[in-house]
């Protein structure tokens, strides 16, 4: 966001900034030379509108960045522990030794708490602004009050009954009470309906980071649908009533309020469509490293979450002959980024969700073929002062089977003496205000092999790699088919080629939540590749604007906290909780985002299936499934729909297992908090 910063708050404990009673640790940095006291800024517009903007940070980095990105998705029927090994995040993922001390759950309280403390002292201060222009400043409080009833409904959706807080006050309560579910969510829809009445439709300052009309109406949608899973009423309907209501206000006048759903699911994550996408409501606004704005050092952590989604490709194959550059601790990777994470892999529900003949949504949400990368931009503009993992020759980043190869991985030994090209190629280019490198990609033509720039071509996004991987593709060394493919099959490919079905240990687990273990006898060749899993690729920005320099770990790219395709999905939920027998209602709804994902929309009314005539829950649970896995709002689905015990059986008995309905439903309240009130024991943990 462009924005002055003045107070810059490094947060630890920080609900007890807001109502336990410790004091926090801020700098104030003035915005002129001159030495101003805290009061007299926040009564000067231009300053308390600099202090607004931290109503925003909460979302970039901290809250959307990692925690609750883990946090609002595992533990579902989507995810689980990759190659078996239940590893980090145990206790989200899978219900294991779940206690008070979880460190993401205990980030996502504080981050959100230390966000409504900025939004209440905002709404605050603005009674005591000495200047500005009247209509300016209510535009900012309605900002302000919408993002107050967005973290409020993070935590009520998380934790259950909380403390309702909207005064910063310095005398600070060591004794909190909570407030009722009912109570919040009552808060929640005052502080986004005001938030619609006083927010323009287009962005306050024509800044695509502020919230507006549309932000304030699909979160309304979700709230309502949420707090129709707590069986609320308003105005004699039902909350699920009222989320359809407000889903059909937004769907049926887009164009009134400067919202769009795209034709082609493929342009949701084109890397043009980043920095100011057509089809986002909400958007947590990542750092531009060419923004006159940016500074590396202030702020929040940057966004990792895309890693944790990622094999290590380096502990399947080593970095000596099939993969030309690691990614894993050591490895700084161009194009994929470095990788070393892997605790999140789809559970085989999730695989399976998607008809990938048809639905074009399976290679734009997963990379299920993987490649090296030449740098022939970089060596072609900077020579020998491009930065190293960008100065790859092209000769180098290909690979030509050996017999040693084809036998240590199990490719068919006709193969020996072909080449394995790279599919991408990067250039390198200096953000120069900040020296930070940024790893522009294009894309190698098929068959084309001269490492000539001619050669290279430009794609929506470079993390797309064809489908189906044809079976004389030369540019990938490793292919994971949804597509069961027979032995005859695989040996006419020339790269290493695994079924996805595979990789599941089904035997031990029929349910298809546990992968194989990296072990001996686990019938691959060699037993490493038990490390691989289809890659879940949303949030790896892959384009100018989007590396973290040398830091290959984080990426800038912005973060949709909402799209338009979420509201007619809500609708779709709503309908058939209105009226369970509405089916066709239900699947008009879920048809308007599976045309656009049809891989030929000229068939969708023909021959592909994908055209619904009527729906089920299952059919929407399905559709969230495809359109928005990975996107902050699976754990909250199942909650309202109070899923968890069925879909958790069915479908990822890894996390069933362990699952305690009478706890389960709610978060911990984190220990560090409890520890720091007067009133622990009455105050509660909710059962952990």
């Amino acid at each position: 966001m462009k924005r002055i910063n003045i107070i810059k708050c490094l947060r630890a404990t920080v609900l007890c900034i807001v109502i336990a009673g410790a004091v926090s640790s801020c700098s104030l940095k003035e915005y002129n030379p001159t030495t101003l006291s805290e009061e007299t800024v926040l009564k000067d517009f231009e300053g308390w509108k600099a202090y607004q903007s931290n109503c925003y940070t909460g979302l970039w980095g901290s809250l959307m960045g990692m925690p609750y990105g883990i946090v609002s998705e595992v533990g579902t029927d989507l995810w689980t522990f990759p190659y078996g090994n239940h590893n980090q995040y145990r206790d989200v993922i899978a219900y294991e030794e779940f206690t008070n001390n979880s460190g993401v759950v205990r980030n996502v309280w504080d981050y959100a708490w230390g966000s409504i403390k900025d939004c209440n002292k905002t709404i605050q201060l603005s009674g005591n602004l000495v200047d500005g222009n009247a209509d300016e400043i209510n535009v900012l409080v309605a900002e302000a009050r919408l993002l107050r009833g967005y973290y409020y409904s993070v935590l009520v959706a998380q934790f259950g009954e909380l403390p309702l807080v909207l005064i910063d006050d310095p005398v600070k309560n060591l004794s909190p009470q909570r407030n009722s579910v009912a109570d919040i969510y009552n808060q929640i829809i005052s502080d986004l309906r005001f938030a619609f009445e006083n927010l323009p439709v287009k962005p306050y300052d024509n800044n695509p980071a502020r919230v507006t009309k549309k932000t304030a109406l699909g979160l309304l949608a979700r709230v309502y649908a949420q707090g129709g899973g707590e069986g609320f009423n308003e105005g004699g309907k039902s909350y699920w009533l009222r989320a359809k209501e407000v889903a059909d206000t937004l769907i049926n006048n887009m164009g009134l309020y400067n919202a769009s759903l795209y034709d082609d699911f493929s342009s949701v994550f084109a890397a043009a469509n980043n920095r100011n996408n057509a089809e986002a409501l909400f958007t947590a606004y990542g750092l531009d490293p060419y923004s006159e704005s940016y500074d590396y050092f202030t702020g929040n952590s940057k966004p990792n979450i895309y890693l944790h989604y990622y094999p290590k490709l380096d502990d399947a194959f080593g970095t000596s002959d099939l993969l030309k550059r690691g990614v894993n601790s050591n490895g700084s990777n161009a194009y994929y980024g470095r990788c070393n994470q892997q605790f999140i892999a789809p559970t085989k529900y999730l695989v399976d969700c998607f008809n990938a003949q048809y639905d074009k949504r399976w290679e734009n949400t997963f990379v299920t073929a993987f490649t090296n990368y030449s740098g022939v931009q970089a060596l072609a503009s900077l020579g020998s002062s491009a930065p190293s993992p960008a100065r790859v020759e092209y000769n180098a980043a290909t690979v030509t089977l050996t017999a040693a190869m084809c036998s240590k991985y199990g490719i068919d030994p006709s193969h020996v003496g072909e080449k394995i090209y790279p599919y991408a190629d990067v250039n390198a280019r200096n953000a120069s205000r900040n020296a930070t490198w940024q790893y522009i990609p294009m894309i190698w033509e098929s068959g084309a092999h001269s490492g000539a720039l001619s050669d290279l071509m430009t794609i929506s996004n470079a993390n797309v790699h064809p489908y189906p991987l044809a079976a004389d593709e030369d540019r990938f060394f490793a292919y994971l088919s949804k597509d069961a493919l027979s032995a005859a099959e695989k040996r006419t490919r020339r790269h290493v080629t695994v079924n996805i079905d595979d990789l599941f240990d089904l035997s031990a687990d029929p349910t298809g939540s546990t992968y194989k273990t990296v072990t001996s006898n686990n019938g691959f060749t060699p037993s490493s590749l038990a490390n691989l899993f289809p890659a879940m690729m949303k949030f790896n920005s892959n384009f100018d604007g989007g590396w973290l320099g040398g830091n290959f770990q984080q990426k800038l790219g912005n973060i949709m906290i909402m799209r338009m395709a979420e509201v007619y999905l809500i609708a779709a939920e709503a309908t058939l909780h209105v009226n369970s027998g509405d089916g066709a209602s239900a699947a008009n709804y879920l048809n308007q985002v599976r045309r656009r994902a049809c891989r030929n929309i000229s068939d969708f009314n023909t021959v592909t299936g994908m055209q619904l005539t009527t729906a089920t829950m299952n059919d929407v649970f399905d559709e969230y499934a495809r359109e928005l896995c990975g996107e902050y709002n699976r754990w909250a689905l199942l909650k309202r729909n109070k899923a968890f015990e069925p879909r958790l059986q069915t479908y990822n008995r890894t996390a069933f297992s362990n699952f305690v309905p009478t706890k389960h439903y709610k978060r911990p309240i984190p220990f560090n908090f409890l520890n720091q009130i007067n009133n622990a024991d009455e105050f509660g943990n909710n059962g952990y």
